[in-house]
């Protein structure tokens, strides 16, 4: 099944068999005509058949992708697919490049790397006003809050946006894509150059409350609280929820996350599993001394309404490129409005996939929705020129719609 949003492309297939889901897929778009073509590859597809099916294509554009948590695409949420996003050649420009080793990680690697895709970009196309950048990263390297923080510090102006590949919920291995090899401990980054509007957003739908915990005993290098407030985490969170340890599961922690508040802001801390000896597992990194609130969730659905409804009141009907994470998919689930978001996220356009963490600017955070819009491109774009598009490019102060 193959899209035309305006200017974008996105195609997808729900088959099964992985070399006939990559055919299909494929077999709907004319790569030759994209700056980018982005994959996001839904759990149980053998690698090695898409990685076979990409050498023709990787001669003909740029190649980038990971696994999931689950998949958007036409019909709203998806699982099992491959999904695909196109960007066409006439309106972008793409330099892209990888970090791999992240459990190795050099910040000075990072900022070379972000300084030379820009370079690249810029020096192609310098009188297009607009540059954001894309970022794909192993979901369970550890490693995105230094990738986001070491990136945005090259990127200057330009906002990263970007999503941690997942492995639907087995948390066995998560693989990145770059130009046909599939990697993992490995984060892609992809630098944007356009003329067309960008407005690159994040919003959730939660809202702190006034119940605290102190975090006690951490392990912050592999993301485990073990006290809360001085007793065993997994039991004391229990406790505050007024729940039994034993009925703690994912669907409890995407209803009770947990968040960092600074000022007016807060960040969401999710919590991704119970150890046996009781310690959290969180998807972001936490330290000993960090005070959580517990948090509640406003109407998932009339709140993801109202914020894309805001994205499409900008400039025309964009198409969007999304990193959901998989928590609010669970919360969709077990709430029982996952066919209702669904079909939002479908009249919407949205592109994308579920993850394990989302990345905005300087921060990796949790259960939020995260992305870029596009927005259709005026008539003459051979004309425009940055100052034709002074105050509209998407800037590191992007509104959180």
């Amino acid at each position: 099944m193959s899209h035309q949003d305006a200017f974008i492309t996105r195609a997808q297939s729900d088959e099964p068999e992985t070399e006939r889901a990559i055919a299909e897929v494929l077999g709907q778009v004319d790569a030759t005509s994209f700056a980018l073509l982005i994959l996001f590859v839904g759990e149980g597809h053998d690698l090695k058949a898409i990685e076979r099916a990409l050498v023709p294509v990787v001669g003909q554009t740029q190649v980038i992708g990971c696994t999931t948590a689950g998949e958007i695409g036409a019909g709203g949420y998806l699982t099992g697919s491959i999904v695909a996003m196109g960007l066409p050649r006439s309106l972008f420009r793409v330099a892209t490049g990888y970090l791999n080793d992240l459990r190795r990680f050099s910040p000075d690697l990072a900022r070379d790397l972000a300084f030379e895709l820009r370079a690249e970009v810029t020096f192609s196309t310098a009188d297009w006003a607009n540059e954001v950048a894309f970022l794909l990263s192993d979901g369970l390297s550890l490693m995105e809050e230094q990738l986001a923080w070491a990136l945005s510090e090259a990127l200057g102006q330009s906002p990263l946006v970007g999503g941690s590949a997942g492995d639907g919920l087995n948390f066995g291995k998560t693989f990145v894509l770059h130009q046909g090899r599939f990697m993992t401990n490995t984060a892609v980054l992809a630098v944007l150059r356009t003329p067309c509007r960008v407005t690159a957003f994040r919003f959730d739908h939660l809202e702190p409350t006034e119940h605290r915990m102190v975090v006690t005993d951490a392990d912050p290098d592999n993301r485990l609280v073990r006290a809360i407030n001085g007793m065993p985490a997994g039991p004391e969170y229990a406790r505050i929820l007024g729940k039994d340890p034993q009925q703690l599961s994912p669907f409890t922690f995407a209803a009770n996350p947990v968040v960092s508040k600074i000022g007016e802001d807060h960040h969401v801390l999710a919590i991704q599993r119970v150890e046996p000896d009781g310690t959290l597992r969180f998807f972001s990194a936490i330290e000993c001394g960090l005070v959580l609130r517990l948090a509640q969730s406003t109407d998932l659905e009339a709140h993801l309404e109202r914020e894309l409804t805001k994205l499409s009141a900008k400039v025309g009907a964009p198409a969007i490129l999304a990193c959901d994470c998989i928590l609010r998919r669970l919360e969709a689930e077990h709430s029982q409005k996952q066919h209702r978001l669904s079909a939002l996220l479908d009249r919407f356009g949205v592109t994308g996939f579920n993850t394990y963490g989302e990345q905005f600017n300087l921060v990796h955070v949790n259960q939020t929705f995260t992305g870029l819009a596009f927005y259709p491109p005026a008539e003459d774009t051979d004309s425009l020129t940055a100052s034709d598009y002074l105050g509209q490019s998407a800037s590191r102060e992007a509104e959180d719609v």
